[in-house]
């Protein structure tokens, strides 16, 4: 392990941790987006913190058809479809090609919303400023194309907040956010995994109940009761 790095206990304390490097959010009409599934764990506390809304952002790669690793643009709900104009001049691919690979990732894209957010509508992001969070970046082709799909779903400022990440990474993510805020960069990277002490895979069930939990309590301080006094049937939360 490298000297001088820091380590993480687990995806709580990572998102604890990074939530006080984003305190000068609080107040400012701030979503945290979470990618899942860890990103969601992570990005729990930190919305928690900053006492913003939490949201799930999924987005899709768009692969070449011969060359899956290779993406030629991303997709995000509500029909936003973001392309790389330099990938798809190189691969001259036929639009119909294109169409086959969108509605295939477009139907599971589907499926993951359904899934997570269990009957909720998303977030609005139309005005405010959207931070995207996940438990650490490699590549950072993921974060990438969710800071486009928050851009063009509205949002007025992009932020993009993680753990860990390969030296140079957050950096190279700065044509597509306003902020980005990587709390280590160890020179020995090579997976988010090894930084934390505890990587478990994190189920679909755990995201589903940390989004019911955060909806609830932003409900709560939204909608106090009449008397001042917070609703009694959260209590149990």
């Amino acid at each position: 392990m490298e000297v001088g790095a820091v380590r993480f206990v687990d995806r709580a304390d990572a998102g604890r941790r990074l939530a006080r490097r984003l305190e000068h959010l609080r107040g400012r009409n701030t979503v945290v987006l979470g990618l899942p599934l860890g990103g969601l764990v992570v990005a729990y506390e930190v919305s928690t913190a900053l006492e913003a809304p939490l949201d799930v952002i999924v987005v899709r790669q768009l692969g070449l058809p011969y060359q899956p690793a290779l993406a030629m643009g991303a997709i995000g709900e509500g029909g936003v479809t973001v392309t790389n104009p330099d990938v798809l001049g190189r691969a001259g691919l036929d639009p119909h090609e294109f169409r086959v690979v969108e509605k295939a990732e477009r139907a599971e894209l589907g499926r993951r919303l359904h899934r997570l957010r269990a009957g909720r509508g998303p977030v609005s992001l139309l005005g405010r400023t959207a931070v995207i969070v996940d438990d650490g970046i490699a590549t950072g082709s993921t974060a990438r194309a969710a800071c486009q799909v928050a851009r063009t779903r509205g949002a007025t400022r992009v932020g993009l907040a993680v753990p860990v990440g390969p030296p140079g990474g957050p950096e190279r993510l700065a044509d597509v956010t306003d902020e980005t805020v990587c709390l280590e960069t160890p020179a020995r990277f090579v997976s988010a995994g090894q930084w934390y002490d505890d990587f478990a895979p994190v189920t679909d069930a755990l995201v589903i109940d940390l989004l019911r939990r955060a909806a609830a309590r932003h409900s709560m301080r939204a909608h106090p009761a009449a008397d001042g006094s917070w609703r009694s049937c959260l209590s149990g939360i």
